[in-house]
Formats: structure tokens, sequence, C-alpha cells
């Protein structure tokens, strides 16, 4: 498959679809300017990914990507979560605040959710993708019947392969330098930890599957880079963060813009999964030693955004889920549209 040539993109780019930070203004404003525009919708209901879909839909007359996480049902753990929230008491109080009671289970996963699957076969968005595995064949199934081109994120050759023999139409190659959620599969398994050139190339050579090179990308020359190891396109999503139509708030900006995006950081104690994000106080009380482990995804993320809406009422920012990969001291504050343009030209020049 002529990945790029399917969807008519004129620049073998995708932006990743990055909760917290990708709106369908955003995404139409990629899509509209000759790469792939894509939203999340991991963390919504049904009813809102519709919205957030027909909103996409009604910018742009263009293919576009629609994201959702993939991972195994969260079976709750009483006395680890205690033991997690009971570590988080004293941060609380240090804005005049208690932790929650106990943890729920605040993001779905696609895996055993009907009503999900329903509404992105009567959406069927040009692409959908997926993030820390693969949904069952039924669904799978449903959403190719649909039209729809499948996408899976792998972080290893294994990843890949149970993509490949799943179904899935193209493999995203996150590499280890990637902002936000590691797409591990299994994240009680060893991670090798294979960084973005090594992950592409051995993807390319053995995948079996068109490759998308993801982690660390944020100009035109990483990108060229990418097609020359074999990916039919590159995925960059901090380099969107800064955009105007993003929904990233101004103290993540401000942070982006920081010292801060020289020293991301890989911790688990926001969510509950490993994440790549800018650093700042809450992955430095991660590195406090003697911590007990921390809740499981997504339950963790309850107490993580308790916290950060805690530390926020004392004007303190540093709590917030910032991701962000090891690029981030590349990322460029312009309007999506021109920052295509200007990656389009990057690409053109390492062409020549």
């Amino acid at each position: 498959m002529d990945f790029p040539a399917r969807l008519a993109l004129s620049v073998p780019l995708i932006q990743a679809p990055m909760a917290g930070t990708s709106t369908p203004v955003l995404a139409a404003a990629v899509s509209n300017a000759g790469a792939l525009g894509s939203i999340a919708v991991g963390t919504l209901t049904p009813d809102a990914a519709r919205r957030d879909i027909a909103a996409l839909r009604a910018a742009t007359g263009r293919p576009f990507n629609v994201n959702l996480f993939v991972h195994e049902p969260c079976t709750p753990d009483p006395q680890r979560e205690a033991a997690w929230l009971e570590a988080l008491r004293p941060v609380f109080a240090a804005f005049e605040a208690q932790p929650p009671g106990e943890l729920e289970t605040i993001y779905p996963t696609l895996i055993g959710n009907r009503e999900m699957l329903a509404a992105l076969v009567d959406a069927a968005p040009p692409v959908v993708s997926f993030h820390f595995g693969l949904p069952e064949r039924e669904a799978m199934a449903a959403l190719k019947a649909a039209g729809c081109l499948l996408l899976a994120t792998a972080t290893s050759l294994a990843e890949a392969h149970l993509a490949r023999d799943a179904g899935i139409d193209a493999v995203v190659a996150q590499g280890w330098e990637a902002g936000g959620h590691r797409g591990l599969f299994d994240p009680s398994a060893p991670d090798g930890k294979l960084g973005t050139l090594a992950l592409t190339r051995l993807l390319a050579a053995h995948s079996g599957l068109p490759v998308i090179a993801a982690g660390g990308i944020m100009d035109g020359q990483g990108i060229r880079a990418a097609l020359d190891l074999g990916a039919v396109a590159a995925q960059l999503g901090t380099a969107f963060i800064a955009c105007p139509e993003s929904s990233a708030d101004e103290a993540y900006r401000a942070a982006l813009a920081s010292e801060a995006a020289w020293h991301t950081t890989m911790t688990e104690a926001i969510s509950g999964r490993p994440a790549r994000c800018l650093a700042n106080r809450f992955t430095a009380f991660a590195a406090t030693p003697g911590l007990p482990p921390v809740a499981p995804y997504p339950r963790a993320y309850h107490a993580g955004k308790a916290l950060n809406a805690a530390a926020r009422t004392q004007g303190e920012t540093g709590f917030g889920a910032q991701w962000a990969g090891q690029g981030a001291p590349l990322s460029r504050p312009l309007p999506a549209a021109e920052l295509v343009a200007l990656l389009a030209g990057e690409l053109a020049d390492q062409r020549a």
C-alpha cells in the first residue's frame, strides 16, 4: 500500500492525536494543508466523539484520523490505590486539599465498548488509529467494512507483527523519544526502549507493513531522515502543541518554551502508565525515594487530575500532564497550516 497516495497526502506527515491538545480545528487545519490531521477521542464519551468527528468533517473535505485507547480493561486494586493516595496526601496538603477518597476509571478502552464502536462505524472516519494495543477482530472487521484505514502504534517488532497479523494497514513506530504515553501493549513486560531511528528501520525491514515514524521528529530534516529509513510518513505531535489551534493552556505553552523543554522525562506517576512529559513539579515528586507503586492506569490519572486542579487553585501549574517529546526545544509556535507549509518546504530542501 502506498500510504500517502491512498490518503492523497501532499506532505507525508501525520499530526499526532495527543489527548489534551488535539482539537477538531487543529486537525482540520493540518488536513487542509495537505497532511493528515488527527483527533483523540479516547477520553470522550461516544456522544462527544460523534460531536468532534462531525465538527472535523464539517471543517475539511480531506482525510483525517481518529485515535482511541485500546488498553486492557482496568481491574481496581484497592490496596495499591490506597497506598498511592496516601503517598500523594502531603502534596495535596501543600495546596490545602485532600486526595480523592477512592479512584475511578476515568478513561474507557475501546475493548468491549460497543457504544464507541457503533459511533465510529456510523461516522466512518477515513483513518482510525489505536494506542496501547489492538481491539477485537470483530471491531476491526466492522471498521474496515465501514471503509476505515487502520493504524496501530508499536514500540517493538513483536508488537508490529501482532498488528500485521490482526489486519492493521500501517504501523506507527513509536520511539523512546516520543512525547505522551508509551504505546506498549503490555506495560508490565520489559520495554526495549528502542529509539525512533532503530525502531523505524527494524519495522521497515521486517514488519511487513508500511511504517510511520514517530518520536523526536520536529522539522523537515527529521521527516526526511524517517523517509530515508524506509518510513512512508512521519508522525509529529510535540511540534503541533504550540499551534494556536491546539487546546494546550498558557501554562503548558510557557513550559514548552522554557528550560523544561530540554529536560523531558518518562514517568508513570501522572497516569499510571509510562509517558514522556516536560520536567515539572509532578516529575520531581515522582523521583522521591521510597514511593509505593503508582496506582494502575487510568485510575492513577484520577488522582493526577485532582492534584493538578488543587495546585492550580494556588497558582501552581507544575502538576499538569504536559506531554512532550525529546525534540521539544525545536518547537515553533506557528498556526498549523503555516507549520505544515514550513515542514513541507524543509522537506523539499532536503530532497533537492
